[in-house]
């Protein structure tokens, strides 16, 4: 019977090794998308591969508490510690949303050390889009 002919390069052969702490990354984007119940916070790279992410429900905050600005900022120092320690110092920030959380994230984001090259506000505005759902009666 013939041997098998190894496969070089498949993912079968041997542990694939976190590649969480192998990657530098000098530069990078963070979008805000803060809703009015919770704020999410995710870094990317240039390219808008997620690097990291947090909210204020993985922070620890629950119910109302979401979407408070203090919980925003605490997501947004959880999503920024991993990347600092990455090497990331010039960032661009996204925000997106009407929530109470934009001012606190994008404060605690300037606190962290990294030099923001501008920050734009992405919210989706509408052209006159949808029709409006009719006139509620009580």
């Amino acid at each position: 019977m013939t041997k098998p002919i190894p496969r070089i390069g498949s993912r079968g052969n041997g542990r694939i090794g976190s590649r969480k702490n192998g990657r530098r990354i000098p530069k990078g984007v963070i979008h805000v998308q803060a809703s009015f119940h919770n704020t999410i916070v995710t870094v990317t790279d240039v390219r808008g591969r997620v690097v990291s992410w947090s909210s204020a429900g993985t922070s620890g905050f629950k119910g109302t508490r979401r979407g408070t600005p203090f919980a925003a900022q605490a997501a947004a120092i959880n999503a920024i510690r991993t990347v600092v320690d990455q090497g990331m110092q010039r960032a661009e920030v996204m925000i997106k949303g009407p929530g109470l959380g934009r001012d606190a994230a994008l404060r605690a984001i300037r606190r962290s050390g990294i030099l923001l090259s501008f920050v734009r506000d992405v919210t989706p505005m509408p052209h006159n889009g949808c029709r409006p759902p009719k006139k509620r009666r009580v």
